[in-house]
């Protein structure tokens, strides 16, 4: 009898998670520093940090929403309408103020350059970050599956065996 050829479950490498959990550290680090020394008015540096925490909310919220509806399209369900307009109705209101209440500020446009740059950035490694994390948890149930139905096989095939004794 042929065994048929073992079921490899594909992973990120490390190197690709040390480059998206870096990457994701440098936008954070660099978003933060550029709103530590926002010049302005206390009221106007609050509101920014609430407009960039927001975006990257809804960023880990849409990444796992697009996610979870493609799995759910697959079994033959889904979200209601009203859900998928709420988080893509979140995004967009969270990048839209934010991008908003950047573009109105009365700073250096040299300084706004670097806030929005670093924000698109976050944002980008946000859902790269997302995607890698559900990546991996998904690869860990498939291989948690896989390693259930071996132990199975290998005990039917145990207990026929000492059936044919």
């Amino acid at each position: 009898m042929s065994h048929p050829a073992p079921f490899l479950v594909q992973r990120d490498t490390r190197a690709w998670q040390w480059q998206v959990w870096i990457s994701f550290g440098m936008a954070v680090f660099l978003c933060a520093t550029g709103l530590a020394w926002l010049p302005g008015a206390q009221l106007e540096q609050a509101f920014m940090v609430m407009g960039y925490v927001f975006c990257l909310s809804a960023a880990f919220v849409l990444a796992k929403f697009v996610r979870d509806s493609e799995s759910a399209a697959r079994r033959g369900g889904g979200d209601t309408p009203l859900w998928k307009l709420v988080v893509w109705g979140g995004f967009a209101v969270a990048m839209g103020l934010t991008g908003w209440g950047l573009m109105g500020m009365e700073i250096n446009v040299t300084y706004k350059a670097f806030l929005g740059v670093s924000w698109l950035y976050l944002i980008t490694t946000a859902f790269t970050l997302a995607k890698m994390l559900r990546d991996r948890h998904e690869a860990d149930l498939l291989q948690a599956r896989l390693q259930g139905r071996r132990e199975a096989v290998a005990s039917a095939g145990a207990t026929s065996g000492n059936n044919s004794l």
